[in-house]
């Protein structure tokens, strides 16, 4: 079944309706409030056989072909939270050792896997990627035309949703699709000195620069947040400014 499903290009509509169960985040917290929940998607059995197997391809293509940025600590072997976290600590006190304070910019995405336009994320896999035929083909059956129903207990009875449909999310795996795409490093090479660290939407820009000059950096920082805000936008991904913090 996962051969034929490769070998024709496309995952049968079937195995693209989830069943979404919303979950406390915390025992105790109100449950009249929606935000309160956690949407659960559980598919088929045979479905995630398939998308393993193909996470599993997809992400030995990307590495032995050099495409996974260095920068993205996330969803690949030997690179963690600790990996990301050490990076990025390990450059603050190096620089302090040489004399100089370091300018952090810790960047977080509004539901940013929530957002995924399906046409852009194709056109980027085939254009940074160089997937094409029946590859690309089965990709582009594997986001597109998904359905999801909502089914919850109320007084002891299952109570289901009209089915909708899923135009922008990106199903959970396709997280890797994030290493093909990452939200900061298409407007961060022209900024000499910032450094980038990422672990999957979470994004970090730092520079080190001595004190005398830190007012200039402070300046270089915010006009490589400006653009790489602005490249968010025409991704149709949005930065929350409310959980992005500067020290």
């Amino acid at each position: 079944m996962v051969n034929a499903s490769l070998h024709q290009g496309r995952l049968p509509t079937s195995q693209k309706h989830a069943v979404v169960t919303p979950l406390l985040k915390k025992p105790g917290l109100d449950t009249a409030d929606m935000a309160n929940f956690r949407p659960v998607s559980n598919l088929t059995y045979m479905s995630k056989v398939v998308e393993r197997a193909v996470s599993v391809q997809l992400n030995e293509y990307l590495k032995d072909n050099g495409l996974l940025p260095r920068c993205q600590s996330a969803y690949r072997k030997q690179h963690s939270t600790e990996t990301a976290m050490l990076k990025v600590w390990s450059d603050a006190l190096v620089a302090a050792d040489q004399r100089q304070v370091t300018l952090l910019a810790l960047l977080d995405l509004s539901s940013a896997f929530d957002c995924v336009d399906h046409s852009i994320l194709l056109r980027r896999l085939e254009l940074n990627c160089g997937l094409t035929g029946s590859v690309l083909d089965w990709l582009a059956s594997f986001v597109q035309d998904r359905t999801q129903q909502v089914v919850y207990t109320k007084a002891n009875c299952r109570v289901r949703s009209l089915c909708l449909s899923e135009s922008y999310r990106a199903p959970y795996w396709d997280h890797s699709f994030s290493c093909c795409t990452p939200p900061s490093s298409a407007k961060f090479s022209p900024h000499n000195g910032l450094t980038l660290q990422q672990y999957a939407d979470d994004c970090q820009i730092y520079i080190a620069t001595p004190v005398s000059d830190a007012s200039s950096a402070v300046i270089r920082l915010q006009e490589c947040l400006c653009q790489v805000n602005a490249w968010m936008s025409s991704s149709r991904l949005r930065l929350n400014h409310k959980k992005t913090e500067v020290m």
